[in-house]
């Protein structure tokens, strides 16, 4: 009997499924509870559409609210330039913004200071003069590059100390009470730094770069102009620094020599004379006190 209900309901499914199906592939009527418009199918099947948003009004109370730009004939809109809005000359920044150059023109001056430090004052003659020290005494790495540069930075503050004071109190001081320009501060400033240069520069790189420059030949070293004392100066230091460290190369090199004799001559041809040499360089550094009687005369050289 079970068997016999499922057969009749398998059939009037079939029949009504026939009878559909072609009613709506022609578009013709179907029974109720089959029927959907037309417009209900677009609507369905067409993307969504959003509201636009709507701009936030955030003028003061009491305020009118201001008006928004217009164009020109040309095309261009009406919009104040960077110059306009701040009275002072600006460049364009990321995002839009402005940035003034005198932030950008103390940054790069930021960026040149180590190139100023090693041009104008003693610190190129004093490294050089260390790292010598340290080839000569057979040493790859001790003092290491930090320790040499640290020690170099602290003796060029020590010898620029009184330079940098006459500096201050000529040219920032009166520049902070208002009294010159900072155009008459770098002038003021440059007077220290002429005269500790043309004390330690020689007469022969000044000669040489005053004909390079084609510059008429000064009276004396303080009428010379900062394009020709600054290379000379910095030309001095390097061959200066190379005479100390030359004649601090000697002593040590005599050590080496007669090590590589001795061991030759006992036939110790397998052991290297650096193995022998490094200590005793070492030993006799440490008995005259090396650190004393070098730091002593770097520092006499520039009284």
């Amino acid at each position: 009997m079970r068997h016999r209900a499922y057969q009749r309901l398998l059939v009037l499914a079939s029949t009504l499924v026939l009878t559909t199906a072609p009613a709506f592939a022609r578009g013709r009527s179907v029974p109720e509870g089959f029927q959907v418009a037309q417009a209900d199918i677009q609507q369905m099947q067409a993307p969504p559409v959003f509201p636009a948003p709507r701009p936030i009004d955030i003028t003061p109370i009491g305020e009118a609210p201001a008006a928004p730009p217009t164009a020109d004939r040309s095309g261009t809109s009406a919009l104040p330039s960077a110059t306009d809005m701040s009275g002072a000359l600006q460049a364009s920044g990321a995002l839009g913004r402005s940035v003034p150059w005198p932030i950008i023109f103390t940054l790069t001056a930021l960026t040149l200071i180590p190139s100023i430090l090693i041009c104008m004052t003693p610190f190129a003659r004093l490294l050089i003069v260390f790292h010598f020290l340290r080839q000569a005494l057979g040493l790859q790495s001790t003092p290491s590059n930090q320790t040499l540069i640290g020690l170099s930075l602290i003796l060029t503050f020590f010898l620029m100390q009184p330079v940098a004071s006459k500096i201050y109190q000529d040219s920032l001081v009166p520049m902070q009470s208002g009294q010159i320009t900072p155009i008459d501060a770098l002038s003021r400033a440059e007077v220290p730094m002429h005269e500790f240069m043309g004390h330690y520069v020689r007469e022969s790189d000044v000669a040489l770069f005053i004909e390079l420059a084609k510059e008429p030949r000064p009276a004396s070293i303080n009428d010379v102009s900062m394009r020709v004392l600054l290379p000379a100066y910095i030309l001095s230091e390097l061959k200066a620094g190379f005479q100390i460290g030359t004649v601090l190369f000697l002593p040590f090199l005599v050590v080496d020599m007669v090590v590589a004799s001795i061991t030759t001559s006992v036939g110790m041809l397998q052991l290297p004379p650096v193995v022998i040499s490094t200590p005793l360089k070492l030993l006799l550094f440490l008995m005259v006190d090396g650190w004393h009687l070098l730091i002593g005369s770097l520092m006499r050289s520039f009284s």
